[in-house]
């Protein structure tokens, strides 16, 4: 099994701490594999497999311990000494009152405790007060582009070179089964179909109970076919009265909402640099695996910029960034992100093959007046320059890069 650095690094100082460790994401990212590759490094560590008590609430054998009272029992009936257990609880989201019955486990025994979940929303109900303070949280992502490398470095396919294994990504996406076999274009497309069927039904129309499918459908598809573009709930609410369809402003949040829930996008607000404020409209709106736009719509080429600019901003998520979209006055910097204080500005871009839009990708940068690292990527092998202190790089140079 691949051993998930990106994230395991993040997670294992954290054993043995009074913490509940809360692992989310979207439905097949590899959750359910860090939690076994946790218990695992536990065993290599002299656990006795005895103290780990490992559930998953997607099989059918632990259905009737989705019920609060029965699943404590369970897991008391397992705890026979006074050492230190291991429980694993994977898709908790399915236990009812699943806070209380984790709250209880923390106050009566001798216990580290690791659940993953498939709704970001998963810590923001009235219960959660319940284990309020007392979880830290890990958000998982599908493969990133130096995942999927290592995670097919015995493909046979060393000769390969990395712009080809980065097309390969780009266009199938990361989500790990796609890179455990040599599947064409379209059954990967398959694949992530039924992905997408499972996410949207369970975490997105089943827990926000919407019941207009169709129209809930055709919000989807306006939302893939805009990644990469500024829009609002109105935008959308407009849209479908153009085309003869009402819909509320509080049926598109409630849709935008359902969708943010499920991982299946990520909403990316405006930043204004001269005013020093975070924006309420006018958002973008990315995809948690481009693989989820292909399996609907198909790879299109002329959108390449648009994917681009997806792979760039999941990046920058999985090294634990906060990302906005960067506006100062009349301009936009595709995206500013900060962490520990420090801050970095990127313009993403296909090609710059002509000197219009070498001057246009530069220039916003240019305007933003401090000495924090600004980047312009894109594509351009052979074209590499400085201007003004703000570097080109390649993109696929840029993923790769230990630090930015």
């Amino acid at each position: 099994m691949y051993r998930r650095s990106l994230y395991l690094d993040k997670i294992l100082p954290f054993v043995d701490k009074p913490l509940i460790k809360v692992i989310s994401g979207i439905r097949r990212s590899g959750k359910s594999s860090i939690l076994i590759l946790i218990k695992q490094i536990l065993i290599e560590r002299g656990v006795n497999e005895k103290q780990i008590i490992f559930l998953n609430f997607e099989s059918f054998d632990n259905q009737l311990l989705t019920k609060d009272e029965i699943l404590y029992a369970f897991i008391k009936s397992k705890i026979q000494s006074k050492e230190k257990y291991y429980l694993f609880l994977d898709e908790i989201q399915e236990v009812y009152n699943w806070e209380k019955v984790l709250n209880s486990c923390l106050l009566d025994f001798n216990i580290d405790i690791y659940i993953t979940g498939s709704n970001s929303k998963l810590l923001s109900s009235e219960l959660s007060t319940y284990i309020a303070g007392r979880y830290i949280e890990f958000q998982i992502q599908t493969l990133n582009f130096k995942e999927s490398l290592s995670f097919n470095k015995n493909d046979g396919n060393e000769l390969i070179s990395k712009q080809e294994k980065f097309k390969y990504f780009l266009e199938m996406g990361g989500f790990p089964i796609i890179h455990l076999g040599n599947y064409s274009q379209e059954n990967a497309y398959k694949l992530v179909q039924d992905i997408y069927s499972s996410v949207v039904l369970r975490d997105a129309i089943q827990r926000y109970a919407i019941r207009d499918l169709e129209l809930f459908e055709r919000v989807i598809r306006y939302v893939f076919d805009g990644i990469g573009t500024s829009f609002s709930a109105k935008n959308i609410a407009d849209y479908f009265k153009s085309q003869q369809r009402k819909i509320d402003l509080n049926t598109v949040y409630n849709y935008l909402n359902a969708l943010e829930g499920a991982f299946i996008i990520y909403k990316i607000p405006r930043f204004d640099i001269q005013g020093k404020e975070i924006l309420k409209t006018q958002e973008k709106y990315y995809v948690s695996d481009l693989s989820l736009v292909y399996s609907k719509e198909g790879y299109k080429e002329q959108k390449i910029n648009a994917y681009l600019e997806n792979i760039v901003l999941l990046e920058l998520k999985s090294r634990d960034y906060k990302v906005f979209v960067g506006k100062y006055k009349e301009y936009e910097i595709d995206f500013i992100a900060t962490k520990n204080n420090q801050k970095i500005y990127i313009q993403v871009c296909y090609r710059m093959i002509e000197q219009s839009t070498i001057d246009r990708e530069f220039f916003s940068l240019k305007k933003v007046a401090d000495n924090y690292p600004k980047y312009v990527l894109s594509m351009d092998e052979s074209w590499k320059d400085t201007i003004e202190g703000i570097k080109h790089l390649n993109i696929i140079d840029f993923l790769l890069l230990e630090s930015f």
